[in-house]
Parts: structure tokens; C-alpha cells; sequence
């Protein structure tokens, strides 16, 4: 069974950055506050197929990490 997400970094996993089932990836979007957006996006992504379809999630996500931005100036 594929695990949901992205793809292990095979680098990171020999390196050991990661914990056994956690995605060095998603680890680092929980950091940015923006997980659940993130994760909306993906979920919309896996039952449309196409990212045209997800531009509502799109934008949450994008908006979710440019005030990420702004709040780091």
C-alpha cells in the first residue's frame, strides 16, 4: 500500500533526519503553520487528478505561506 504524501528522500532516510512513518517534508510544512491547508490540497489532488481542479485549496495553501512570509520580515 503507497503511503499518502510525498515520496521518501532516500538521502534523508540513510541520514536517519527522519523518523520511522514521518515525511521529512510534511514534518517541515507542519513547521510553517500551513499543514492543514497542505494537507486539503493533497486530499483534493488525489481525488481530482488534475490541480486545475483544486484552485480553491491552491490558494489556501499559497495564502497560508506568503503570511508565513510576511510574519518572518
Amino acid at each position: 500500500m503507497a503511503k499518502a504524501g510525498h515520496a521518501w528522500s532516500r538521502a534523508a532516510a540513510e541520514q536517519g533526519e527522519a523518523e520511522e512513518g514521518e515525511d521529512p517534508l510534511d514534518a517541515r510544512i507542519a513547521r510553517t503553520g500551513c499543514l492543514e491547508q497542505h494537507r486539503q490540497l493533497q486530499e483534493c489532488m488525489a481525488e481530482r487528478q488534475d490541480w486545475r481542479h483544486c484552485q480553491e485549496e491552491l490558494r489556501a495553501f499559497g495564502a497560508c505561506m506568503a503570511r508565513r512570509q510576511q510574519r518572518q520580515r
